[in-house]
């Protein structure tokens, strides 16, 4: 039987080294693809070649339907994003024809087959083995080149989640297995916590802060944007705070009442580290106009 000791004497050293801030990348763009199966594929999507485009798979979970009743697996993380249409091959023919193109793997997300994907741990140990052990596999046929969490619903206080998330985070990137990472929180006070845990212990390793600004009320000002992303900044003190918006335009302040423009007044001001949509697949039926919008504000 192999041994896991390295690995435990990897973690260990791990979960305590402190963090460093980050900073501002302008021309970050990002698009989450895959998770409602709509046939949408990467080649529909457009891609500026003037931007550092990164896609993103929604989702792969530690969380399983085919037991009663659906459970968390401790790590042992399953794909759910829809493979037919964004397989290794799809993978592998999108980065070769878009030098500036990486993916990513989201990890978590809200519900699987409308059940809360839960983070659940079992042990800090266990999970981290589990989650290491199963995403590398994953990463690896699939050839991606970064991981995204997106955790949403927690059985684990902060602490745990924080130092869970940041030794995998750590040991993929010390095993070059990814070159980066990113967090999805959203403005929830308990996804807070989690998430500020995590950027407070292991804010060096976090590459992007993909806050879902569309998250807040459909009414929200201009003004009020520009106060929450200001607020998140402080939440995430040095981290490149992504501004969000969705690709059907139904949540959050939409571009009808003024989200370019805030995005345009940060970049006046050198704030604006990037923008990503939620997602191709909802943005297929109106021509992906605002990812159009966003990369040429970022390359211009």
């Amino acid at each position: 039987m192999k041994s896991h000791l390295p690995m435990i004497l990897l973690i260990s050293l791990l979960v305590f080294l402190s963090p460093l801030a980050g900073a501002d990348n302008s021309k970050y763009f990002a698009e989450y693809i895959g998770s409602e199966f709509t046939d949408v594929k990467f080649s529909d999507v457009p891609i500026n070649s003037g931007v550092d485009f990164h896609f993103i798979l929604s989702f792969a979970a530690d969380f399983s339907t085919t037991i009663s009743p659906p459970s968390s697996t401790d790590g042992n993380f399953i794909v759910y994003w829809d493979t037919d249409d964004l397989s290794a091959d799809h993978i592998n023919a999108i980065k070769q024809a878009n030098p500036n193109v990486k993916v990513a793997l989201s990890l978590g997300g809200d519900t699987v087959s409308g059940n809360p994907v839960l983070f659940k741990p079992t042990t800090v140990f266990s999970w981290v083995l589990n989650a290491a052990s199963s995403l590398t596999r994953i990463i690896q046929e699939n050839h991606l080149d970064g991981i995204d969490i997106d955790y949403e619903h927690f059985q684990a206080d902060p602490a745990t989640f924080a130092v869970c998330i940041g030794a995998l985070i750590k040991i993929l990137k010390k095993n070059n297995v990814i070159s980066f990472a990113s967090i999805a929180p959203y403005g929830r006070s308990d996804v807070q916590q989690h998430y500020q845990a995590l950027w407070a212990n292991y804010g060096d390793v976090i590459d992007y802060v993909n806050f879902q600004f569309y998250a807040y009320s459909s009414d929200t000002t201009v003004d009020q944007l520009l106060n929450y992303f200001e607020e998140q900044s402080s939440n995430y003190a040095g981290g490149k705070v992504l501004m969000s918006l969705t690709g059907d335009a139904t949540r959050g302040l939409t571009p009808a009442n003024g989200f370019f423009d805030v995005c345009r007044k940060l970049k006046e001001e050198e704030k604006l580290a990037g923008i990503f949509v939620w997602d191709a697949d909802s943005s297929k039926s109106g021509g992906f106009q605002y990812e159009i919008t966003a990369q040429n504000l970022l390359a211009s």
